[in-house]
């Protein structure tokens, strides 16, 4: 979690994002995809890592139960993104509904200056400013 988290916030820099406040959306939460299971989700640290530079975390997936993801991890999900909003979009699990959607269609929520991190490869190379 904190190489990625540092990856990110380094392509920030390099786009002259300020970190302090950033909005952050990490798409997925479960421990694997297409499947409810939170059971040793590393997406929690990528949270508390982005949380402990004060950022601001959406976390979105389709796949979860808010009720337990509250319990277990004291993380509400989002029902959806917000357009235009994040200053950094992670890809942390490979749903097929993120499969489904076209980069543009992801990058539409981030605001004109943003950082696109595929930590799952769901993107080519040349589609995102980052990936694991």
């Amino acid at each position: 979690g904190l190489y990625v988290v540092d990856q990110v916030l380094k392509l920030m820099a390099k786009k002259h994002i300020h970190v302090v406040d950033a909005n952050v959306l990490i798409m997925g939460l479960t421990f694997k995809e297409n499947c409810p299971d939170l059971r040793n989700t590393r997406v929690v640290d990528l949270v508390q890592e982005f949380q402990g530079f004060n950022c601001n975390v959406d976390v979105y997936d389709p796949w979860v139960s808010k009720d337990e993801a509250v319990h277990e991890y004291n993380i509400k999900p989002i029902d959806k993104p917000i357009k235009s909003k994040y200053d950094a979009i992670l890809l942390a699990v490979a749903h097929d509904e993120f499969k489904a959607l076209t980069t543009e269609q992801i990058r539409v929520f981030g605001r004109d200056n943003h950082v696109l991190y595929d930590i799952k490869y769901l993107l080519k190379a040349e589609e995102s400013d980052g990936r694991l």
